[in-house]
């Protein structure tokens, strides 16, 4: 075998363990609202509020009142 096949080889097998890895990271980890409700009250209030400014029908722009 040549070197630099040696070389691909060893390159796409790190690269394959390396993405299996962000990807079991990935599933297993929970998502940041989540982990930050059952952490403080600052969470709860970050889940719990709605919207400032709901998007509308058109999804384009959010009106604001003038002021």
């Amino acid at each position: 075998m040549k070197f630099e096949t040696l070389m691909l080889h060893s390159l796409f097998a790190a690269s394959l363990l390396v993405c299996g890895l962000i990807v079991v990271a990935m599933l297993n980890s929970a998502p940041q609202t989540a982990q930050l409700a059952s952490n403080s009250h600052a969470g709860i209030l970050l889940t719990t509020t709605p919207a400032m400014c709901a998007l509308p029908p058109d999804g384009v722009v959010c009106p604001r009142p003038a002021g």
